[in-house]
């Protein structure tokens, strides 16, 4: 049987006045099955064609803080303690800084952790990797 789930891709825009970005991470949340996760992956080489200047490590953090708010990781604050749904209303409500949500998107699956995987190849890895 599946599932509905919704996902949605972390942009890196490291100058926010170009509005170019950077693929680097999905969200999937899937309320039936009690299911938040997200994937990340920053391609340096990439953030670096973009802007040579762009701060890796700092923009590795904010991914990073993400993806502890999805796993309720003890130092993910408050938005880590709400429940799932929250949590991926909060990660992908609209701001303006380096690390932006995209447009939520719908799906079915069997198997949200599976999709995750799936999403991060089709949508943040290089082709072909």
């Amino acid at each position: 049987m599946r599932d509905t789930f919704e996902y949605a891709v972390l942009r890196v825009v490291p100058r926010i006045e170009r509005g170019e970005s950077l693929n680097a991470g999905v969200l999937v949340y899937c309320r039936q099955r009690d299911y938040l996760g997200s994937r990340v992956h920053l391609d340096a080489d990439r953030l670096h064609a973009l802007d040579p200047t762009a701060d890796a490590s700092a923009i590795a953090r904010a991914l990073q803080a993400a993806t502890d708010v999805c796993a309720a990781e003890p130092g993910a604050g408050a938005a880590g303690r709400e429940a799932l749904g929250s949590r991926f209303r909060w990660l992908t409500a609209p701001r303006s800084t380096v690390v932006q949500p995209g447009p939520v998107h719908t799906g079915l699956t069997a198997d949200p952790d599976a999709e995750a995987d799936r999403l991060l190849r089709l949508l943040v890895l290089p082709v072909g990797t």
